[in-house]
């Protein structure tokens, strides 16, 4: 059985872009996620400690999402390898991080990073 747990167009304000004032001013940002995990004991036992709880998920990501960096790929990176260290149940991720309204001259929502990536 496959299973995955998932944060859908989670928000936030941060400091993210190759500009400095886009450092400065900051922007939103939005992130969709997806964790592959065995949920099948949780399933069972109505444990939370028996699967990744996506409120611990998400401080971890808002953690990585409060330190400016020039590069979305950057902020994808670190999340990735946080959620890697800080879950050993997680198999797999896939992440999309998008930031609204780019400073780029063009008429877009949002532009953006996504990543699929296994443990090795």
């Amino acid at each position: 059985m496959n299973s995955y747990i998932f944060l859908d167009d989670v928000r936030f304000f941060a400091y993210h872009g190759v500009g400095q004032q886009e450092r400065e001013v900051g922007n939103e940002f939005v992130i969709n996620l997806k964790l592959k995990v065995d949920i099948a004991r949780a399933a069972e036992t109505d444990d939370v400690t028996h699967t990744v709880s996506y409120a611990d998920v998400y401080e971890n990501v808002k953690a990585e999402m409060e330190i400016p960096s020039k590069l979305l790929e950057h902020v994808c990176g670190r999340i990735i390898k946080r959620l890697f260290r800080t879950f050993p149940t997680v198999k797999a991720i896939e992440l999309k991080l998008a930031k609204r309204n780019p400073p780029m001259g063009a008429d877009l929502d949002a532009a953006g990073v996504e990543v699929q990536c296994e443990r090795a």
